[in-house]
């Protein structure tokens, strides 16, 4: 099973009010050692990935907004979250260099792609519904935002992960993006207010 899938099913479950139980034991029989998720598990990974993590923690936080959570879900929520934090959202644990070039790509709608950007929106949502400050482990990813910031206080569009949809939900590539702009508005006014 996917992780990225079962955390939208998850989500989405929730919002139509189905039963998603068993999606929730799921996430928490399958984290793995290090505190996060991998997608690639069932191909035997044991080391987690900073896509599958986050939107595992996505899911989760959806549930535990949706339903007050349990010890359970809190546990691993905070453990995933740590797993993300220890690295300050994009650098490796071994050397400290960036994960990859995608971690500061803004590109609208986030899907399952990661970027500094959607993870601090995670966190953002997370502390606000935990009722605890950001963690300062994040100011370096903070800093990647606030650069990409344009002169004219927008962020623009990187472009969005290929595939078919039914329409466009935001600008083409190069372009200021109203939701990118929102989004790092929101999570740099929650962090200067902190």
């Amino acid at each position: 099973m996917d992780c990225c899938i079962n955390a939208w099913t998850l989500a989405n479950g929730l919002w139509l009010g189905a039963d998603v139980t068993g999606i929730v034991d799921w996430f928490v029989e399958h984290q793995l050692a290090d505190g996060g998720w991998n997608c690639e598990w069932v191909e035997g990974s044991n080391r987690s990935s900073f896509h599958s993590t986050l939107n595992s923690l996505k899911g989760l936080l959806a549930y535990d907004i949706a339903t007050g959570g349990t010890p359970a879900t809190r546990a691993v929520r905070r453990s995933g979250e740590e797993y993300l934090l220890q690295r300050g959202l994009f650098r490796r644990l071994s050397t400290g260099e960036p994960v990859g070039q995608w971690i500061d790509h803004f590109g609208y709608p986030f899907r399952w792609r990661y970027n500094v950007l959607n993870a601090a929106e995670y966190f953002r949502q997370a502390a606000l519904f935990d009722g605890v400050r950001p963690d300062p482990r994040m100011s370096d990813a903070i800093s990647l935002i606030r650069a990409a910031r344009q002169a004219d206080g927008t962020w623009l569009q990187a472009g969005r992960p290929p595939g078919q949809v039914w329409f466009e939900e935001d600008v083409p590539a190069g372009e200021p993006s109203k939701w990118l702009t929102l989004y790092a508005t929101r999570v740099l006014n929650w962090w200067s207010a902190s």
